[in-house]
């Protein structure tokens, strides 16, 4: 009876201690003007709730607050919008201290020079320098041959295994194709080396900083480093050689007529934003367009039909081009269809550099803004019928031009690689829709929250066509 009592008595203290933190962090988060919310646990916040939750916790506040509200995710004090128009209007002032303000692991690995973590002059000097890497000179010319010849040697022989899990096929690809757009004399070793550090890498961007052994923090700086040095390597040798190279990273390192000259840190974070930046919407557009294309024939026959009559005007082994890019209007319909239905991206994220109101709150500096366009994407005053996959939709209406299309953000950080990234996810499109068709091993269950995934991978029977 009596350790039942102490049991008890223990139970009842954690509850009151528990039940005292949570106010007292509710306290602390209460100044005057802020707008609605609850703050949750403190140095945690609601983390825990929104990752497990996902777009379940986001309807839930929406909910009880409205489309603007307080929280604390993710490490730091947070004011979410889901208003399509207010987004708007965020992500295109950065000039009046709506500044990009991504997770503190993010930046740590990604580097104090990626184009997510400066504003300013340096801002645009690296989206300039980015952006000299991709204009469609430079797409017609250097990288979309060398997407081309790669798509055609990776996609051969799928048919020859029994299953293919698409998941990891797309993610290697989406890897493989940037890395090789980025040096392209590496050799397999090499490759394979870039990738085991970097997949280190995409899974410590997204964790908690705490830098202990053993934990994704930790494991992804370390995979940071890795690649500083395999990169500064590589850099050297580069220079020792005298050679001329036409990939990015030639471009990137030459002297002259470079109006975007970087420093050797800021080269490589270039290198890693580019290779970061594309992986996960590449890849994750390319599984889940077959998903959706298997599961909508009348889509799939009206895609194979575009890309079959591409062929017809090619000789077998001519690669594409960006024209051949540019008249795939229903490929395009069909991938902005995918980034949506699927939310490939959840929103964007802006810091406070200063104190100042916004939508009738004051919003304290420091705090960041959770652009969360994921509720925007199945309004039903934006989209008829917003569940159902309908790449007419952007045939029928001019959407891309629409205010609340945000699929590749907005303002001045809109995604510099935005074509680049089409003409990827097109040319894998391209090639396995003229070889193969395809059938679903088996349902499996696929996440939508945080990343879109396949816990269990994406596997298909593939066969010639």
């Amino acid at each position: 009876m009596g350790t039942l009592m102490i049991i008890f008595c223990l139970i009842l203290i954690m509850v009151c201690i528990c039940s005292a933190l949570l106010r007292w962090n509710q306290l602390r988060y209460s100044k005057k003007g802020l707008p609605p919310g609850t703050m949750g646990w403190p140095v945690f916040g609601e983390t825990t709730e929104f990752l497990k939750q996902g777009p379940d916790f986001m309807k839930n506040q929406r909910l009880r607050f409205g489309s603007f509200f307080k929280s604390h995710i993710l490490g730091c004090p947070t004011i979410v919008s889901m208003d399509a128009e207010l987004n708007r209007y965020i992500l295109m002032n950065e000039s009046k201290g709506l500044v990009a303000g991504y997770p503190q692991s993010m930046l740590d690995i990604l580097g104090t020079c990626n184009i997510a973590a400066v504003h300013g002059p340096s801002h645009r000097l690296m989206r300039g320098s980015l952006l000299s890497l991709i204009t469609p000179t430079m797409l017609n010319d250097h990288l979309l041959p060398k997407i081309d010849d790669f798509m055609r040697s990776y996609l051969c022989g799928w048919d020859e295994f029994e299953t293919v899990d698409i998941q990891e096929k797309s993610k290697h690809m989406a890897f493989l194709s940037s890395l090789l757009q980025i040096a392209e004399t590496l050799k397999a070793s090499e490759v394979e080396e870039y990738r085991t550090e970097f997949f280190k890498l995409v899974v410590g961007t997204l964790s908690v900083p705490i830098d202990l052994p053993g934990t994704n923090y930790r494991c992804g700086i370390q995979a940071r480093n890795n690649i500083d040095r395999l990169l500064t390597k590589l850099m050297q040798e580069r220079r020792e050689s005298g050679e001329i190279f036409t990939d990015m990273l030639g471009y990137l390192m030459k002297k002259e007529e470079n109006r975007y000259l970087l420093s050797d840190k800021e080269i490589r974070d270039q290198v890693v934003t580019i290779l970061y930046s594309g992986y996960e919407t590449v890849s994750t557009t390319s599984m889940m367009a077959l998903k959706y294309l298997h599961d909508n024939p009348k889509a799939l026959e009206e895609l194979r039909r575009e890309h079959l009559a591409i062929r017809d005007r090619k000789r077998p082994d001519e690669p594409l081009n960006l024209e051949d890019i540019k008249s795939m209007k229903f490929t395009r319909a069909v991938i902005f269809e995918t980034s949506r239905l699927a939310t490939v991206v959840n929103g964007v994220l802006r810091k406070t550099t200063h104190d100042l109101e916004l939508n009738g709150y004051s919003i304290p500096k420091g705090w960041r803004i959770y652009v969360y366009t994921r509720e925007i994407n199945y309004d039903t005053s934006l989209y008829e019928d917003p569940m159902i996959f309908n790449p007419w939709r952007w045939m029928e209406k001019n959407l891309e031009s629409k205010s609340h299309f945000l699929l590749f953000g907005g303002g001045v950080r809109h995604c510099p690689g935005k074509e680049l990234g089409i003409s990827e996810v097109s040319s894998f499109i391209h090639y396995f829709v003229t070889k193969y068709k395809w059938e679903e091993k088996g349902g499996e269950k696929l996440m939508v929250f945080p990343r879109v995934s396949a816990p269990k991978g994406y596997h298909l029977r593939v066969s010639p066509y």
